[in-house]
């Protein structure tokens, strides 16, 4: 006699999910080095929640740290380098932040990838605008992910096993279509544990280097030499350590919580303007 294991649904899952996980099945397998990181974005959130109060409307968090991201790449290109085969790097000299966003498609909303362009060469505020607009707005024809990119993700099995060989192994081969597609550089959030509880995430990308933005919980921290309460972040950061050494992933990384930390150019979102050197200093 048998168990009866019952009730249960069967569920479709969406065009976007399914090509997601298609386009991870892309990936080469990576000897990925791990960060985790508690950054206090203190200033940061308490700009930002001013900012709403002025002006009724809420900047995007993933926005300001794409903002920062780029910034802190811009300054460490090592760190967006991709193997060309397996003798040559590719090093890119702009900084495309994959991130994902839900989105309008006929009449569902489906999350889905979406690629800052150039995202070093943006403001803040134009990140955040960037990212309101593709949220609220339909996907237009040609845009985002490239049609004959998602069609060889759906086609139906053995078809789409043998499409993923094949395409895996083009981008292997010239990695700038991989980042024609999803960026040089992602981020994802996965901060949604709960309120009071901390946690890290751990990915699975294709890129060299990425973000997984966790928990913001309040904790004590030292400040000035007070013990005061202070709004701490757990970030993920993650390398390709076939590519990015020790040394430049800690030059990244120390660039990235400072310019995390220092809430920078927010404040360009209020019509002023905030340059900080290498140094941290105004």
């Amino acid at each position: 006699m048998s168990d009866k294991i019952e009730p249960y649904d069967v569920i479709d899952l969406s065009q976007g999910c399914r090509a997601l996980m298609n386009a991870l099945d892309l990936t080469a397998p990576k000897h990925y080095m791990y960060g985790l990181l508690e950054v206090d974005v203190t200033m940061a959130r308490q700009f930002i929640a001013e900012q709403k109060t002025r002006t009724g409307e809420a900047l995007s968090f993933t926005g300001f740290l794409a903002f920062c991201l780029a910034r802190a790449v811009d300054e460490n290109k090592e760190v967006q380098a991709y193997l060309k085969g397996r003798k040559q790097l590719i090093r890119f000299g702009d900084v495309h932040v994959g991130i994902m966003v839900e989105r309008k498609i006929g009449e569902k909303r489906s999350l889905m990838g979406y690629v800052i362009r150039g995202a070093n060469r943006k403001t803040c505020m134009e990140i955040h605008q960037e990212i309101r607009s593709a949220q609220s707005e339909p996907v237009p024809p040609g845009r985002g992910v490239p049609t004959w990119f998602s069609t060889a993700l759906l086609l139906p099995w053995p078809l789409s096993k043998l499409s993923k060989a094949l395409m895996g192994a083009v981008m292997r081969h010239d990695p700038k279509i991989r980042v024609s597609t999803s960026g040089t550089v992602f981020i994802t959030s996965v901060g949604m544990f709960g309120k009071g509880h901390s946690g890290w995430g751990i990915a699975t990308t294709p890129h060299s280097l990425g973000l997984v933005v966790g928990s913001i919980t309040w904790k004590p921290a030292v400040v000035e030499g007070r013990i005061e309460p202070r709004e701490i972040l757990n970030l993920t950061v993650l390398f390709d350590h076939d590519v990015v050494d020790g040394a430049p992933a800690t030059r990244f990384v120390r660039r990235l919580v400072e310019l995390i930390e220092s809430g920078y150019g927010l404040d360009e979102t209020d019509g002023r303007q905030q340059r900080i050197t290498h140094n941290g200093e105004s």
